[in-house]
């Protein structure tokens, strides 16, 4: 209440300034009125400001400035074209407004590339060949990258969005147990990252209120930031792949890097439990691939040599099929 009476005291007060000092010596009402028309103006223009974000107004700031002086220097060099006087001053004026405009929108849109750290990370990397790389929640939870840091499979500079950060203390202060314990896991595993010295971790601030969808958001994020996409969400992966993004999926790298079995091969497992058809036992190698075991239902419990028959590939892993040799 107390801002909309200061608005009205601000407004009257430009009014009568309107009034008893009329504009290019008009009708004192009109100057009145059109500074009304002026003050209010801006007063909309300040609750918009208000509503966006630090960055965004830096950012077309400054670009709207660079952009009055490229316009300016350009106008000077251009004008020696010509010794006609209008076509002269229609340059300068022609550079003068566009260059401020295209600075304004190029401020406005990568607000980013004005933060001090960005730069130096930016102009850092690029002279390495690295990129950036942006973690999404799924990935942080499982923990595998932080073993793959540790071991330089993984370099530069990891981003950890302060949308995915808000969501993963979410996560961390559930009233599920298990959600619970997977929250304060991702967050074990950022600090860990965050102590490695084969990465650096970057907290980011940049958001969009727009997206609700924190998927969205990672995909609206990898394109501004131009970097690489950190999941083990398939369907987060299938969307982005859509958008033409660079994506790392851990889960495709765990795959490629079990050992390849091929059928007439000879291995040893442990039957855990039964099978859905009828005789078939089910065993689990160490890296969690599911085997699944014909003619040896009576055998559960116990270690047992078996054939492979054949090896499926899907898109959550491999599933290897075999039988018990009979001879023991």
């Amino acid at each position: 209440m107390g801002i909309i009476i200061f608005r009205i005291l601000i407004l009257l007060m430009v009014g009568a300034a309107g009034y008893f000092f009329p504009l290019f010596r008009i009708d004192a009402r009109i100057s009145a009125a059109i500074a009304l028309v002026l003050a209010g103006t801006i007063m909309v223009l300040e609750t918009q400001i208000r509503k966006t974000q630090f960055k965004i107004i830096w950012g077309s700031t400054v670009g709207t400035f660079a952009g009055v002086l490229l316009g300016w220097g350009l106008g000077s060099v251009y004008q020696t074209i010509t010794d006609d006087r209008v076509t002269v001053l229609f340059i300068r004026l022609f550079f003068l407004i566009i260059m401020p405009y295209i600075g304004f929108l190029v401020g406005t849109r990568k607000s980013e590339w004005l933060d001090p750290a960005y730069l130096f990370r930016f102009f850092k990397e690029k002279s390495v060949g690295r990129s950036y790389k942006i973690l999404d929640t799924s990935v942080i939870i499982d923990g595998r990258i932080a073993d793959l840091c540790d071991t330089s499979f993984i370099e530069g500079t990891l981003i950890v969005p302060q949308f995915v950060l808000k969501e993963l203390q979410l996560v961390a202060d559930s009233a599920d147990a298990l959600k619970r314990q997977r929250g304060r896991r991702g967050l074990d595993i950022l600090n860990h990252l965050q102590k490695s010295k084969g990465v650096s971790v970057m907290i980011t601030e940049m958001d969009f209120p727009d997206i609700r969808d924190v998927d969205s958001k990672l995909i609206e994020l990898a394109k501004r930031m131009d970097g690489k996409l950190v999941t083990n969400d398939l369907n987060l992966e299938k969307v982005a792949r859509l958008h033409g993004l660079s994506i790392l999926n851990v889960n495709e790298l765990a795959n490629a890097l079990k050992p390849i079995v091929l059928p007439g091969e000879q291995m040893r497992v442990f039957l855990i439990k039964e099978g859905k058809e009828k005789d078939q036992g089910v065993a689990y190698l160490d890296d969690g691939t599911m085997v699944v075991v014909d003619n040896s239902r009576r055998w559960i419990g116990q270690n047992i040599d078996i054939t492979v028959t054949s090896v499926l590939q899907t898109t959550v892993g491999k599933m290897i099929f075999g039988r018990y040799n009979e001879e023991r």
